[in-house]
């Protein structure tokens, strides 16, 4: 920046008229002086280390840039999914799968069991009934006994029952987690949020009791 009390020399250069006409529509667009225009054009060169007897480059050159760009992106991404997304959609797909039909086998067990005892139960009830309806009298005379008998018994099935219950839902909540899992490894580079809410459902339903 020039002091104010330092003298200011001037030059002049020689243009062309259709120069001229350049740099005045450029003075009128921007509201400038013609020796603004030149200095400011001037440091912009300098700055931006621009040649000014290079070709500027085309619009269409920059659009094919930028779409080698995209497409670069795209293979990679394709490459991506083919080597790890993939393998680990397959690999969670057949451990789900493999789940599901040990899953369903101990359910089919754990029914047989329940239906097992249960059927056990009856025919000891059965036969408690009928060995103690044949001594009718020691029976009344031993209520107290019997009632807790059956209070056993019953309290008994509804532990089976329960514990049915709660396998069903453990069982569940794991299916859950899976499909979960599986969700999330199938998410692509850019599904950050999605990912997030998924780990946090993951975490909410691993915690829950």
């Amino acid at each position: 920046m020039q002091n104010k009390g330092q003298k200011i020399v001037y030059t002049t250069v020689s243009i062309d008229k259709e120069t001229g006409g350049l740099v005045e529509k450029i003075c009128k667009r921007y509201s400038l002086k013609k020796s603004e225009v030149v200095k400011l054009a001037f440091r912009y060169l300098e700055k931006a280390h621009i040649n000014p007897a290079d070709a500027p480059e085309s619009v269409k050159s920059e659009l094919a840039k930028i779409n080698k760009r995209q497409d670069d992106i795209i293979r990679f991404i394709r490459h991506y999914e083919e080597e790890k997304l993939n393998p680990m959609i397959r690999t969670s797909h057949t451990i789900a799968v493999r789940f599901d039909t040990v899953a369903g086998s101990l359910s089919e067990k754990v029914d047989l069991e329940i239906a097992t005892s249960k059927e056990n139960l009856l025919n000891v009830l059965k036969k408690l009934d009928e060995h103690f309806g044949k001594i009718a009298v020691v029976i009344n005379n031993q209520s107290a006994s019997l009632d807790k008998l059956y209070a056993t018994i019953d309290n008994h099935s509804k532990t089976i029952n329960n514990q049915t219950q709660t396998q069903q839902r453990n069982n569940q909540k794991l299916l859950k987690l899976i499909a979960l899992y599986s969700e999330l490894a199938v998410c692509g580079v850019m599904d950050g949020k999605r990912k997030e809410n998924l780990r946090a459902e993951i975490n909410d339903l691993i915690n829950e009791k």
